[in-house]
């Protein structure tokens, strides 16, 4: 059983990983978070509140969906962006050769399926083409609903900061059009594409040895692809 276990971890430590590492972030974040909404509560003449309900708050809530949307739009992007565009020389781009959604035999899609093929790449129809963009739908998806999320409590919050001054409420759709909502949304998402734009081009010239993110240490500056 031992055994059995250890090598489920092992095959399966990136993940497990940065889910561990991501489970302590969010738990520091919402300490460090919670710290500071009841100062500031103090501040304003405010109560304090518990943890718990600071878990709940629109607070927290918001601050956590306005950095997950940024992160899922960058990797739709990333996904759909890399079908077509091309960057020489880096492991983030496909060869020149294989630009755009490359033809059934390459992708192993219906006739063209293998015994270890899953079931819904050789049926065809409706399933195959899901199945075909299933990635790229299930990340614009959660992007789409953190940003809605997001929108939705960073509205609470801006609407509670009104109120503090005698000032009326405002509708969602009236705070979507806000420079407040989009001065936070365009931090993250400048901040997103400035990281995916240095990684394709860094990767180019530098290496990092045994990453998959990137190329042999000996490949040649021009060799394109994770290949190298």
């Amino acid at each position: 059983m031992k055994g059995r276990w250890g090598g489920f971890v092992h095959q399966n430590g990136l993940s497990i990983g940065f889910g561990a590492i991501f489970l302590l972030a969010l738990a520091g974040q919402a300490i460090a978070g919670h710290a500071v909404f009841n100062t500031d509560q103090g501040l304003h003449g405010g109560g304090e509140i518990s943890l718990g309900r600071y878990l709940t708050s629109s607070h927290f809530t918001s601050a956590v969906t306005e950095n997950w949307q940024s992160e899922y739009l960058q990797f739709t992007l990333f996904i759909l962006g890399t079908i077509w565009l091309l960057q020489r020389g880096s492991p983030e781009s496909k060869e020149p050769h294989k630009q755009g959604r490359e033809s059934d035999k390459e992708q192993k899609l219906r006739e063209h399926a293998d015994g270890r093929s899953p079931r819904w790449a050789g049926v065809g129809g409706i399933r195959t083409f899901v199945f075909s963009n299933s990635l790229l739908f299930v990340m614009g998806a959660i992007w789409i609903l953190s940003w809605l999320a997001q929108s939705i409590t960073s509205r609470s919050e801006h609407n509670a900061e009104l109120l503090s001054h005698r000032e009326d409420p405002i509708s969602w759709l009236s705070y979507v059009g806000t420079a407040d909502f989009w001065e936070k949304t365009l931090q993250n998402w400048q901040s997103e594409f400035l990281a995916v734009g240095s990684m394709s081009i860094l990767a180019v010239y530098l290496r990092q040895r045994g990453s998959p993110e990137s190329k042999p240490v000996g490949s040649s500056h021009e060799a394109t692809g994770r290949g190298g």
